[in-house]
């Protein structure tokens, strides 16, 4: 009775506040049109044929030996990358965690976590083909071997592992950090062995966590466009043959179809790790631990998995570097000595890097500050308030996550390209920075709402409602209280979507139009002529601005940061 008396009441004060009913409005309009829309019309185009309901263009895709080749194919690689990515990343969990690490192995950890955020996505391809392919300094140069090719499956397993790897390690690591160590110490006191602790305390406590890490870096494989594309040769996957089937055999029916299979299996793999891994992850933990963790100073341990992980950790960071060495090469694949700068010379002068860098920077920057304003907007509204389309907001915005960058490039191509319903209605955004922007928008969308959620679920709900008694509204509550309060997140909001917007291939590929230059794209393509030394050129910019972003947002965080004032206050 009470409850429902409650809930009578806030939707009162809801219809009450014009800002808030026309902000949820908005909203609701932004991500029918710019998510549910795209998805449910290649559901359309997909099932739709012969003038009803029909199978026929299924049939027909399913019956192309390279449609089925790229599904096995996506798969395999998608259980091989999940499988190296999770126990790698548990081993650098582990090691950080459990063992006491010196300060130099501590800054690798720290290196190799930051390195694929502030990296296009395919920086990892490029070196590995420079080290390893058929004119890699290390294969033909060193070894003297020319009949190799790290083309293939292998060469796509292991760019992915090296780059997603580092996901599974921070997620494993806030796991391992969570478990109370004197759960494993009872054990320990009890007569069991390191190894034995290990097997029957702290595996079974986080094998919840290990299935989460393994299901999004299945997700995030099986996703994955600009690997594949540089790296696999003749070796296809699903996101690149629903790249060719529609600008090699302009098969747009076809390619919404297979994008509907993709998107099939990343969603139930994404509900598999939503709904139920989370869960079981937060049921395993036992809350703060009560007492500090005793490290492993036993140096049969601690030699072996630190000089293991150290290795490991320096061959990543080295294949990043190859990246800007390899800008430096005179001629790639016949002369390596002396170091130029020609290259970068080349890409302003001859191959519009100004305007490549102007596009991508101005679209970015405007994608950024909407992106976490949304992010905060809808946080805001998901934990704060109680309305009956709360639920739809929040698993609307989250549904990006689960859709592929292809599959949401197809659908906006779908959508979009003859005007909502093929009406002509919104038809003028199709080959505009503004179908870009709207992209970049929704990718990042997820990654800042989750941010804004955790946040504002550490405010006290009276410091906002004093706000309301003195008579604001609800968009003076969240600018002047709100917003101030969970500024750190917006941030790292803002900053992260930046850089995934500049770094973003696989989703705006399909939408670029030669009015507009983005870097990725230009990488993407100089990559595919074998031209390293330019795509090192531009990837190296690349890499200098995001990592100039992310670390003037941690400079403005640390010096004007929430934080900071907590702690001068505390």
């Amino acid at each position: 009775m009470a409850r429902g008396q409650s809930a009578a009441l806030d939707r009162k004060k809801l219809m009450a506040d014009p800002i808030m009913v026309t902000t949820i409005v908005v909203l609701i309009t932004f991500l029918t049109l710019f998510i549910l829309y795209p998805l449910a019309i290649l559901l359309v185009d997909s099932f739709y044929g012969d003038g009803g309901f029909s199978l026929n263009i299924f049939k027909r895709i399913f019956a192309m030996p390279t449609f089925t080749t790229a599904i096995t194919n996506t798969l395999k690689i998608g259980f091989m990358v999940g499988i190296l990515s999770t126990l790698i990343g548990l081993l650098f969990a582990y090691v950080e965690v459990y063992v006491r690490v010196g300060k130099f192995v501590g800054g690798l950890f720290k290196a190799v976590s930051m390195l694929p955020v502030v990296s296009p996505p395919f920086v990892l391809s490029l070196s590995m083909i420079m080290l390893f392919g058929k004119a890699g300094i290390i294969t033909r140069f060193i070894l003297g071997i020319y009949d190799n090719s790290v083309y293939g499956y292998w060469g796509i397993v292991i760019v992915q592992t090296l780059t997603f790897f580092p996901v599974c390690y921070m997620m494993l690591k806030g796991l391992l950090k969570n478990i109370d160590p004197s759960l494993e110490e009872a054990a320990r006191d009890m007569g069991a062995s390191r190894s034995k602790v290990f097997t029957s305390v702290t595996l079974p406590l986080m094998l919840p966590g290990l299935g989460n890490a393994f299901l999004v870096t299945f997700i995030e494989s099986i996703a994955d466009f600009a690997n594949p594309m540089l790296i696999g040769g003749s070796y296809d996957t699903l996101a690149t043959t629903i790249y060719l089937q529609i600008t090699g055999a302009y098969d747009k029916a076809g390619a919404a179809a297979m994008a509907v299979v993709l998107l099939c299996i990343t969603l139930l793999m994404f509900a598999v790790q939503k709904y139920y891994l989370e869960a079981k992850t937060a049921a395993t933990l036992t809350g703060k631990a009560s007492r500090g963790r005793m490290l492993i100073e036993d140096r049969s341990v601690k030699v072996p998995l630190t000089v293991l992980c150290a290795m490991a950790a320096i061959f990543v960071i080295m294949m990043y570097i190859c990246v800007p060495i390899g800008a430096c090469f005179p001629t790639w694949g016949f002369k390596f000595f002396p170091l130029t700068g020609k290259w970068f010379q080349l890409i302003f002068t001859r191959y519009h890097g100004f305007q490549a860098f102007r596009d991508s920077f101005l679209l970015s920057v405007i994608a950024a500050p909407i992106t976490a304003l949304l992010s905060m907007i809808i946080s805001y509204l998901v934990v704060k308030r109680k309305f009956k389309s709360k639920g739809f907001i929040e698993a609307v915005s989250m549904l990006a996550m689960a859709v592929p960058g292809t599959v949401l490039g197809v659908g906006y191509i779908r959508g979009f390209s003859g005007g909502i319903f093929h009406t002509g209605f919104m038809q003028g955004i199709y080959g505009t920075g503004l179908i870009l922007i709207i992209v970049f928008i929704v990718r990042s969308l997820p990654t800042g709402t989750r941010s804004g959620i955790s946040a504002l679920r550490q405010i006290d709900k009276s410091i906002e409602e004093s706000a309301y008694d003195m008579g604001a509204n609800s968009f003076k509550v969240f600018m002047t209280v709100t917003l101030p309060l969970i500024k750190d997140s917006f941030l790292s909001g803002l900053v992260t979507a930046f850089v995934r917007s500049i770094t973003a291939i696989s989703a705006i590929i399909l939408l670029v139009t030669p009015q507009f230059l983005l870097i990725t794209v230009q990488i993407n393509e100089f990559a595919e002529k074998g031209s390293y030394s330019l795509a090192c050129a531009f990837a190296t910019i690349l890499i200098i601005i995001t990592y100039g972003a992310v670390l003037l947002m941690n400079l403005f965080i640390k010096h004007f940061g929430t934080s900071k004032k907590i702690k001068e206050e505390t």
